[in-house]
């Protein structure tokens, strides 16, 4: 992963200008390069193939672009999980979950077709970055409603505020962010 590590540190940057309070993380560099795409998903998967998932499940945009890339590698399916989601129907039935306040102090309701995350499934969350683990936390909640296992979860950068949530979340990454500064 050696190389896989330098080539994501040359294609990202913290977005700022001098009078800003502080830098936005800019992950975009990294969908841009097809090489760093070729090896996420295998890179993201590798965290946890000893886990055996089942399902991947990963939140709206940049989860669900990298979920799909490790659902890929390890053959399996991906559970979009949606931010706001709402019923198409009274008979479309979502396993919903409220987040703790995010890293913009917002809170999100998180869901997941019924259809889509069963009990005995063995599920994976997988994201670009996490930092209050708010979101991870909800979709956690969600899969432990739904009766399936939750194996862990699989990051890009680990940024986590609360060194108590990664033994929590089973958290695995790629990066640490004092890998970015």
């Amino acid at each position: 992963m050696g190389t896989l590590h330098q080539q994501l540190q040359a294609t990202f940057r913290w977005i700022g200008d001098r009078t800003d309070p502080d830098y936005r993380a800019d992950p975009t560099g990294w969908w841009r390069d097809p090489e760093i795409l070729a090896e996420l998903g295998p890179a993201l998967a590798s965290l946890f193939w000893d886990e055996n998932p089942t399902v991947v499940v990963a939140t709206q945009s940049r989860g669900t672009l990298l979920g799909t890339l490790v659902a890929v590698c390890l053959g399996i399916g991906m559970t979009e999980v949606r931010k706001g989601a709402n019923r198409a129907a009274d008979s479309d039935a979502w396993w919903e979950a409220t987040t703790a306040p995010d890293y913009r102090d917002s809170q999100l309701r998180l869901g997941a077709r019924k259809s889509l995350l069963k009990s005995g499934d063995r599920a994976l969350f997988v994201d670009d970055w996490i930092a209050t683990g708010a979101q991870a936390q909800a979709t956690q909640e969600i899969v432990e409603r739904s009766g399936a296992t939750w194996v862990g979860a699989a990051v890009v950068v680990d940024g986590l505020e609360r060194s108590h949530l990664r033994r929590a979340l089973n958290l695995r990454a790629v990066l640490n962010i004092r890998d970015l500064m």
